[in-house]
């Protein structure tokens, strides 16, 4: 029997932005997390330099896991050894890599919900039960140490993200400690993706490789760092899982680009002009926070990182996903539909991403104020 996998509907809102974009109207792309700033400066010289003297090829780059591990020791003092580090095209085969290392089918794996459609979908892909665990305002949208220790039979693992996807919710690191805590006591697996650590407004993200050595650590280059297109991130594993994770990155994905291995070693020490881009995203977050509620949109998710916005928009519709392409059509604005990311309760959530230019935050805000504006105003006269 071939596994059945939802569609991404973020894809195909995106789709028709493309559409109307190539029919002459002005799209706000806001729908996926994706940073309309480009690779940094110092990594595309690289680039260029790479393009006109090497031939390139399969290749590891074992300059740039070294600099991973030092990061791992800089950032969060846990030592990491470069030959735990795996090279990855993107997040996305790296979480592939985690489950096929951790999971056989039939495992039955906890995460938040909301969370990312991703999780959920590439784990009914390989046969593996995603256990979901209702995460709502009281829980801040994010996994406690008490609901996964709630969970009988305790599952076989546990996927955590923080910041999360797409509510931008940061774990605090006692909490962190307590699910790692559970995690121990009943033997339960962790995948903590940390793809939007650097992207913090407050008090940084921890890892969870502080709170327990044997986590498995998914990352990339595409949020913080810019590279979404270069198609490169990594994973890290605890020594017994080395040679595991290496047979099945070989087999199933060779080596990430060479380029983007190139770029991707000077791009770490691009922190000033990447912190720039974080500095945007405040403002970005700043000017949204404001905006919505005044537009009826009140029950927001805390986005403590990342660059989303998760808004109730229960007293509009029921039908996430036609709200997104109506707002679409009618004010060139994208938005990410509620239900990729919760099946249950995201019928009446959208998404906003703010990793677009202050300016087109602020067009978007223009545009699609007075159409909230309205549709808040039918939907009182027709309680």
């Amino acid at each position: 029997m071939i596994a059945y996998v939802e569609p991404f509907h973020a894809i195909a809102i995106s789709r028709l932005a493309h559409e109307m974009s190539s029919a002459g109207r002005p799209v706000i792309h806001m729908e996926f997390g994706q940073p309309s700033t480009g690779a940094p400066a110092g990594a595309i010289a690289r680039a260029h330099a790479v393009l006109d003297s090497d031939a390139m090829g399969y290749w590891e780059s074992m300059a740039l896991k070294k600099r991973i591990a030092r990061h791992y020791r800089d950032a969060y003092g846990v030592e990491v050894g470069p030959e735990q580090v795996l090279l990855t095209c993107g997040a996305s085969p790296a979480f592939v890599l985690a489950l096929s290392c951790l999971f056989a089918p039939g495992a039955r794996v906890a995460l938040a919900r909301p969370g990312y459609v991703a999780y959920r979908n590439t784990m009914s892909a390989m046969y593996i039960e995603p256990v979901e665990i209702e995460c709502g305002e009281a829980e801040r949208f994010q996994l406690t140490a008490a609901a996964l220790d709630a969970l009988d039979p305790a599952p076989d693992g546990v996927i955590l993200a923080s910041p999360a996807n797409p509510t931008g919710t940061i774990i605090a690191p006692q909490e962190l400690a307590a699910i790692a805590e559970v995690c121990r006591r009943k033997g339960t697996a962790m995948v903590s993706d940390e793809i939007y650590h650097g992207l913090s407004y407050g008090e940084p993200a921890q890892s969870m490789l502080q709170h327990m050595d044997d986590a498995v650590i998914v990352n990339s280059f595409s949020k913080y760092y810019s590279m979404a297109g270069w198609r490169l991130g990594w994973l890290v594993v605890p020594p017994l899982l080395i040679e595991a994770a290496r047979a099945r990155m070989g087999s199933l994905f060779l080596t990430p680009p060479s380029l983007a291995q190139h770029a991707g070693l000077v791009a770490f020490d691009c922190a000033e002009e990447l912190d720039g881009h974080v500095r945007t995203y405040t403002r970005n977050r700043e000017l949204l926070l404001e905006a919505l509620p005044a537009m009826g949109l009140k029950r927001i998710a805390p986005p403590d990182g990342a660059f989303y916005i998760y808004a109730d928009v229960g007293h509009l519709t029921h039908d996430s996903l036609k709200l997104c392409e109506d707002l679409l059509r009618e004010t060139g604005v994208a938005t990410a539909p509620g239900i990729d990311f919760d099946p249950v309760e995201g019928h009446r959530f959208i998404r906003f991403s703010f990793a677009v230019s202050t300016p087109l935050v602020e067009e978007a805000i223009a545009r699609i104020g007075p159409w909230f504006a309205k549709r808040t105003a039918s939907a009182s006269a027709d309680a």
